[in-house]
């Protein structure tokens, strides 16, 4: 099946007990159970769910993997994939990583002697170099945010087959329909679904998709130890967010291709990161490795001061943290994603105080385009 088909055709769209065109909400913390029987598949919600079920389901059948895995938030996937390694142990992470993970890696799990060295994967030779005796993953973020750098998504995997590294991917950005890492060798992939997978800033949630079956295995072990799982409520609206994931994407990402050719041009902008860019820095491997540039661009006016007027003017745009709702929304990263990094460290990465990211959303272009206009004037 296609991609727009397979998101509606799954095998979770129907419930195989009423034939309810959707997965009920199953409201239910535990279960009777057969004392007599040997095979119990739910007993406690926490182990267990037949609407979290579905949507694990789901994700696993989009992104190809063989088990799917539903958190309270996409920092909760993230961490719980973190738990799965020891201490003395070394992982490698994606230099300009999102702020909350940065966060975690490195005031979290250092206290448990995880030892996260955070280096620039554009450049493989570079990963290459940094790996030691004792590193056992590669933890990679493509398109990155908030520069939208590109990572060589085979190159990484390559480098990992031949040290015997596992391979994390966060996909947030690209999300199943524009870039499946697993079918690239990855081992484990991450979302935050309260972004495009959502797509309408309802929901908090974290998704994990892992290729081996003993991986898997012992992902599960720390989701139901941990117990950080989505609630069947949110399960079920992020079921629903995920049938439009498709043509929402296909809308904002053309608008998101406008929107940067136009910034381009302006004369109070002084450069845009978009890998639907020609020229972009990595948009060949880019568009080698997905299809298509996604609908998050980042932009860097002329001053701080043009910056601050224009998220002090935008109106078509919602100004806040998150990214890849139905509305446009747009961020300053030195204040709200990436505040977290110290500064010498946001500085080091180019994350300045004249940088501005947007999260394209479904309004008409044009409206955007006039907007953007007259917060820049």
């Amino acid at each position: 099946m296609r991609f727009g088909t397979a998101i509606i055709h799954n095998g979770n769209e129907i419930d195989k007990i009423t034939g309810a065109l959707s997965i009920p909400i199953y409201n239910a913390s535990t279960y009777d159970q057969d004392i007599d029987s040997t095979e119990v598949k739910y007993d406690y919600s926490r182990s267990g769910n037949p609407t979290r079920d579905a949507l694990e389901s789901t994700i696993a059948t989009l992104e190809r993997g063989t088990r799917g895995f539903a958190f309270s938030s996409g920092m909760a996937a993230i961490a719980s994939v973190f738990s799965l390694f020891s201490a003395g142990d070394h992982i490698l992470i994606t230099r300009d990583v999102y702020g909350g993970t940065f966060r975690a890696a490195t005031k979290l799990f250092n206290k448990y002697n995880i030892d996260f060295q955070l280096i620039d994967m554009t450049d493989l030779e570079n990963v290459r170099r940094n790996i030691k005796e004792n590193t056992k993953a590669i933890y990679i973020e493509t398109p990155s945010n908030p520069l939208l750098k590109i990572t060589d998504i085979s190159g990484i995997v390559a480098i990992a087959k031949e040290k015997g590294l596992i391979t994390i991917a966060d996909n947030t950005f690209m999300t199943p329909y524009l870039q499946r890492p697993l079918d690239l060798g990855v081992d484990i992939v991450v979302h935050s679904a309260t972004k495009f997978l959502n797509g309408h800033s309802d929901v908090i949630a974290g998704l994990a998709v892992v290729k081996d079956t003993n991986l898997a295995d012992q992902l599960y072990f720390v989701q139901n130890t941990f117990g950080a799982i989505l609630s069947p409520q949110d399960s079920w609206l992020l079921l629903r967010g995920i049938k439009t994931l498709k043509v929402r994407l296909d809308h904002q990402q053309n608008s998101a291709a406008a929107l940067s050719q136009w910034l381009k041009e302006h004369p109070l902008v002084e450069e845009v990161f978009y890998p639907g860019n020609f020229g972009f820095g990595g948009n060949e491997i880019h568009f080698s490795q997905s299809r298509g540039p996604g609908a998050v661009l980042s932009f860097t006016t002329k001053s701080t001061e043009t910056a601050l007027n224009f998220m002090r003017r935008i109106n078509f745009a919602a100004v806040g943290v998150s990214l890849g709702g139905v509305e446009t929304i747009v961020s300053y990263p030195v204040r709200m994603s990436h505040a977290s990094l110290p500064i010498e460290v946001r500085q080091d990465l180019g994350i300045t105080d004249n940088l501005i990211r947007v999260s394209v959303g479904l309004e008409d272009v044009e409206d955007l385009i006039e907007d953007f206009r007259n917060a820049l004037r």
